[in-house]
């Protein structure tokens, strides 16, 4: 018999603040996005912007907001509050500068940028400009994020020894995760979210080593890694796109450890097992990217409290996993050919 985990303290989606949310890009981020914010929350899309009409035309009429032919023109309306930028990982600078110099807030899609310079370049921008900025690493915004961040500050998994996640999923070839232009290979779409969660639960390791597998195209298509964060604790990282894998996660201590059912970085259970025989588990609907609101939550309520960076993933967070990420890279050869 498993008894529940407590689980977080949050306002019902649609009794937050108002955000009206202006879109940077039409392909799938930027469409899950809204369909997600859309259904669960009281949030509004006020205008959406591509360099073709024709495409942001085509969102608009499946999710409401005004069309605009090019991204200056949606960084200038009046009645966007936010920008989410869902372009291609190689523009995210660019598209959210130019949001950050209109004045605008910005949730910039995951990664923030191809390396940690750019993630820095716009992190400088937004506190130079006084806007809100984060990065939407939608994962850690789930709920049962904010319940084990509880488990590992009250120490009910003792000391961390070890942690491991794996991340593999199999795209076609045509896919642009297979494409050197558009800095393609594993580390961004799918390693990105195993260096974020173990520095979020470890902190910045002290030492690093990884090796890297190419795909026919030439990216570097699957990355092991292995993370130590001081003395006694490791982390075990793999991500790959060539072949699908479990795509779970754990995090073992002295006292006992806790299980993150594949996909460990979408919504699902997350369950603690003690040393003396407690098993503690807490429920979560797997809704996939449909969860991909509760980022958007975070967003409102940090305006609504005046801050310009959101507590759960500070922009020195970001910039953290991204300069993990960079020494990674440099290590398995894996130079982002269209990077810049």
């Amino acid at each position: 018999m498993s008894l529940p985990l407590p689980s977080p303290d949050r306002l019902h989606p649609l009794d937050g603040p108002v955000v009206r949310w202006g879109i940077l890009g039409t392909g799938w981020a930027a469409d899950r996005f809204l369909g997600s914010v859309l259904s669960h929350t009281n949030h509004q899309v006020a205008a959406i912007g591509s360099r073709d009409l024709a495409r942001s035309t085509e969102l608009a009429e499946r999710h409401g907001g005004r069309p605009c032919g090019s991204y200056e023109e949606l960084v200038a309306q009046d009645d966007v509050d936010v920008v989410y930028v869902a372009t291609r990982h190689p523009h995210h600078v660019d598209h959210a500068l130019l949001a950050i110099e209109a004045g605008r807030h910005v949730l910039v899609e995951m990664p923030m940028a191809v390396d940690a310079a750019g993630a820095r370049q716009i992190a400088a921008a937004a506190r130079a400009r006084g806007v809100f900025c984060a990065e939407a690493m939608w994962s850690m915004f789930l709920p049962k994020f904010t319940v084990l961040r509880t488990v590992l500050d009250e120490g009910l998994l003792g000391d961390i020894h070890l942690l491991s996640a794996d991340l593999g999923e199999y795209f076609d070839d045509d896919h642009r995760i297979n494409d050197p232009a558009a800095a393609g290979g594993a580390m961004m779409d799918l390693g990105t979210y195993l260096v974020a969660f173990a520095t979020w639960a470890l902190g910045r390791p002290t030492e690093i080593h990884a090796q890297g597998v190419r795909g026919p195209s030439g990216v570097m298509a699957q990355t092991v890694m292995e993370l130590r964060h001081g003395d006694t604790t490791q982390s075990a990282l793999e991500a790959t796109s060539l072949v699908r894998t479990p795509t779970s996660a754990s995090i073992s201590g002295s006292k006992g450890f806790a299980t993150l059912e594949g996909p460990f970085y979408k919504p699902g259970p997350l369950t603690v097992r003690t040393r003396d025989g407690q098993v503690l588990r807490h429920e979560e609907t797997p809704i996939a990217h449909a969860a991909l609101f509760y980022e958007a939550l975070e967003v409102a309520r940090c305006l609504d409290a005046g801050l310009l960076e959101t507590p759960i993933r500070p922009l020195d967070a970001t910039i953290l996993t991204l300069e993990v990420m960079d020494e990674v890279r440099a290590l398995t050869g894996d130079a982002l050919v269209g990077a810049r």
